[in-house]
């Protein structure tokens, strides 16, 4: 079951908090989420009490980000826990909610086997509810603390590959606050720059064909006081012809032990255009989105989206009345076939460097995402590059 409520505009995403929480009213406790495609035009929480309209957020997209929703997962596991439905149910649904993002399904398994371990440790159910929960909430601590890292080491290395600073850094998608417990990924980055006086420009993609970058990047950017400019995903090629780019910043959804990199598609494109032109091209993500048990890009799932994103214009927050899902202004002939995948796969020889909370990985190769990984584990500082 879900309520909507509006969003004090004054304090709605001034935290990233805000993006997920955790709230226990008297009624039960319930899982609240910034509903990301109302956005720009309202801010709405949506509140979870099941793991069925938390699955439903994550399909929709009204959760998003490959670290938050890794995040959701694990208190989706917790919230089945706490109120006492079938966790193993709840966590086999939650996993699939959606393929490519590889945190989604290891925020899950990290709850449910916090549930598991201290249900064979003779917890009662409660007991183990709270293990669950407690779980979710070092999870959303521990990404919390990556996204600064990520941003100290995605700025130390742009300092170093772009010694004479004034940035001008174009990124795609969205990978602010809205994708993670703390500051995000590629936007906490960009963020890092903006403070420290360094950015001239940020490129926002608008990003087709959700307009993530439109409606949410743009968003972000524009409450973060950025000096930003939106283009169409096709004007791209004619900034870097000019000269406009200094460096491409993404996030990522899976990144495969080879190092190839699965993000919001329309990336593989601007690492292409970012090698022709001598830009360096960062990716910018937790290790948690590390996958060592996926060899290589061919075997990344990408998730398929339905056709209707790309021939129907919709407003996801202003349905007509009684509008199915689905349904908006058509753009394309009735009956029109439409390819629609959701993420694509950048190879590792086009990335410059992955920079996470661990560190840095530059070139990029399977010995390196190793090291990294294993750096990663052990709690070493920064691998040098």
């Amino acid at each position: 079951m879900a309520d909507q409520r509006s969003v004090d505009r004054d304090t709605a995403v001034s935290s990233a908090a805000l993006a997920l929480r955790w709230e226990e009213p008297p009624e039960g406790p319930v899982l609240v989420l910034l509903d990301q495609t109302r956005l720009p035009a309202e801010e709405v929480e949506l509140v979870c009490t099941d793991v069925p309209v938390l699955v439903e957020a994550i399909r929709s997209l009204a959760v998003r980000g490959a670290p938050l929703l890794g995040i959701a997962g694990a208190y989706g596991v917790a919230l089945a826990a706490v109120r006492g439905f079938d966790v193993d149910e709840a966590a086999e649904s939650l996993a699939h909610a959606r393929p490519t993002a590889v945190n989604l399904a290891y925020g899950v398994r990290r709850a449910a086997a916090a549930y598991h371990a201290a249900a064979k440790g003779g917890a009662d159910a409660e007991g183990a509810a709270a293990a669950a929960l407690a779980e979710a909430r070092a999870l959303h601590r521990e990404d919390a603390e990556a996204s600064d890292r990520m941003a100290e080491h995605g700025l130390a290395l742009l300092d170093e590959l772009l010694p004479a600073g004034g940035y001008r850094i174009l990124t795609h998608c969205n990978t602010g606050a809205l994708v993670s417990g703390g500051g995000g990924t590629a936007l906490a980055v960009a963020a890092a720059v903006h403070r420290a006086g360094q950015l001239r420009r940020l490129w926002v993609d608008e990003t087709r064909p959700l307009l993530q970058g439109a409606r949410l990047t743009a968003y972000e950017a524009a409450r973060a006081g950025m000096a930003y400019t939106l283009l169409t995903d096709n004007a791209a090629g004619s900034l870097f012809a000019a000269g406009e780019v200094d460096a491409v910043l993404i996030g990522a959804d899976r990144i495969a032990a080879d190092g190839s990199v699965a993000n919001k598609v329309g990336s593989y494109p601007l690492a292409v255009l970012a090698s022709y032109h001598h830009v360096p091209f960062v990716v910018v993500a937790p290790t948690t989105t590390l996958d060592l048990a996926t060899a290589d890009g061919a075997s990344i799932e990408v998730e398929q989206r339905p056709g209707h994103e790309v021939t129907d214009i919709t407003v996801p927050y202003a349905p007509a009345a009684g509008a199915q899902a689905g349904t908006g202004i058509p753009v394309a002939p009735l009956g029109t076939q439409a390819y629609n995948p959701a993420f694509d796969v950048t190879p590792p020889e086009l990335v410059t460097a992955i920079v996470t909370e661990a560190g840095a990985v530059s070139p990029v190769t399977a010995d390196g995402i190793a090291e990294l990984c294993a750096r990663s584990r052990s709690g070493n500082g920064m691998m040098s590059i």
